[in-house]
């Protein structure tokens, strides 16, 4: 009796621990992009480029550069009114969150965010693909 709840025991923690792994996991993708997009409104550039995995920072080498990339082609990113996590899921490496945003004039937009794991546990932002929303408003 005592060696089946032992082995009962340990199965129900092996298929815990990847349940909680991908809690965890969430939780840190809502934390960085929450964060980055609170960085946009601000206009906090340092902080903004912070939340980006090494991929971007070798695209745009400092915040500045960033910044002007954010503004100039995400605005809706930039200036976002609101944002509601939708979908996550596993995607190669990381992972693909779906961000539904309102811009500054009211129109919805879809940001599609791909993160990563850093090497020192911090959960960064791979790339950003921005869609328009699918408003019942004209």
């Amino acid at each position: 009796m005592r060696s089946a709840a032992t082995v009962f025991l340990v199965a129900s923690l092996t298929i815990a621990a990847p349940l909680s792994a991908k809690a965890d996991d969430a939780s840190d993708i809502r934390a960085a992009i929450s964060a980055q997009l609170g960085a946009f409104n601000s206009g906090n550039g340092a902080e903004a480029y912070s939340y980006a995995a090494p991929n971007i920072k070798s695209m745009f080498p400092n915040p500045d550069v960033f910044m002007g990339m954010v503004q100039s082609a995400y605005d809706p990113v930039y200036h976002s009114q609101s944002a509601v996590f939708g979908p996550m899921k596993p995607e190669g490496p990381g992972f693909r969150q779906e961000v539904y945003l309102t811009d500054r004039k009211g129109k919805s937009w879809i940001a599609s965010y791909t993160l990563e794991r850093q090497p020192d546990g911090s959960m960064k932002i791979t790339g950003c693909a921005l869609r328009k929303g699918e408003d019942v408003a004209v």
